[in-house]
């Protein structure tokens, strides 16, 4: 599906009829190669405007034929990018904590944290970049279920991971930072913080046919992008440790007791717990629940406040009760889910 693409050495210019097109916006073209090795070279061409006559060609790719066709290559490699810059340049709300870091630090008010975005950030040394945007653009397990779903059992080699991150520098990518009075603030991304994020989408992992095979049985649709980045997690590369995941699956799907947030509690157990293989697993789980339920029974002998005028003297939302009834709480979902777990695996 994905073939191998690397950046190329040569690339003949763009046809010019395309620079009528918006400047922002590139346009691809495929030509051979001509080191003459039989690769085809894919140039992203970025047309020119009135402003600035001179946009050149920026870095591309190289993409050899393989099994596949190479216009399937081609086509692959740009859905890619696609992808990347869409999920990139995708409207990002800053949370108050990264907001505090750049008041705090920069000695700025509330009111100018946009045009500091607009017109300081690309003056900002890069681990200064780094340390306020690394918040935003590291991903989540459901920005990877994005790309999960992309590459399907396919996966990108580290090696190639720099092309791509030169062709979003290239592009170029501008993230919209949204603040907290809903105005949306265009900045050009640069490579550190690219870097970051590519790197962070397990954009090598694979996952094997036959644990994909269980992934298609899940019941919802709508779920398997979030399993596929389960399945593309570190802590499966083990392969006692994979089984398990392929024990929970085959068993869940044919009980119909398959639930995603089930799915996703496991990836955290096992990636907190880190056990050998199933059976490590399965010795585990008493132990957790014995520890559960006794913090389960003290937990539970707190008592709420019969009065709103007494809870206001104990700080009314400030109560710690309310936190500790958060926790309780927690405690006894996982409790839940470890009873339903055990009842999987164990057959």
């Amino acid at each position: 599906m994905f073939g191998s693409f690397l950046a190329a050495t040569h690339c003949v210019d763009s046809p010019g009829e395309n620079s009528v097109d918006s400047y922002h916006e590139p346009r691809f073209h495929v030509y051979p190669n001509r080191t003459g090795n039989g690769d085809v070279a894919l140039c992203p061409y970025f047309p020119k405007n009135d402003e600035n006559r001179d946009i050149g060609l920026r870095p591309h790719f190289q993409i050899p034929f393989g099994l596949a066709s190479p216009p399937a290559d081609t086509d692959d490699v740009l859905k890619l990018l696609e992808t990347l810059g869409a999920e990139l340049e995708r409207p990002r709300e800053l949370s108050a904590r990264v907001v505090s870091y750049i008041v705090d630090t920069y000695g700025i008010d509330h009111d100018a944290i946009g045009s500091f975005l607009v017109d300081e950030l690309s003056r900002l040394e890069e681990y200064e970049l780094d340390l306020i945007l690394s918040p935003v653009f590291t991903p989540k397990l459901a920005d990877q279920a994005v790309f999960a779903e992309l590459l399907g059992g396919d996966s990108i080699p580290r090696e190639q991971w720099p092309a791509l991150i030169q062709q979003l520098v290239a592009r170029p990518t501008r993230a919209r930072l949204v603040t907290s009075d809903g105005r949306s603030h265009s900045v050009t991304l640069r490579e550190v913080t690219l870097e970051r994020y590519v790197h962070r989408l397990r954009l090598d992992a694979t996952i094997s046919e036959s644990l994909f095979k269980l992934l298609d049985r899940a019941p919802s649709a709508a779920d398997r992008p979030l399993l596929k980045a389960v399945a593309r997690s570190t802590v499966w590369e083990n392969g006692a440790r994979r089984n398990i995941l392929a024990q929970y699956l085959t068993t869940a799907a044919d009980r119909g007791s398959y639930r995603l947030a089930d799915a996703l509690e496991l990836l955290n157990l096992v990636e907190r717990d880190k056990p050998a293989d199933l059976a490590d697993l399965l010795a585990r789980i008493p132990q957790r629940q014995q520890a559960l339920q006794e913090q389960v029974k003290i937990g539970s002998g707190s008592k709420p406040f019969f009065s709103e005028q007494v809870q206001a003297l104990h700080g009314g939302g400030r109560d710690q009760r309310q936190q500790d009834d958060i926790r309780l709480s927690a405690k006894q979902n996982e409790l839940a889910f470890l009873d339903r777990l055990q009842k999987l695996l164990a057959g």
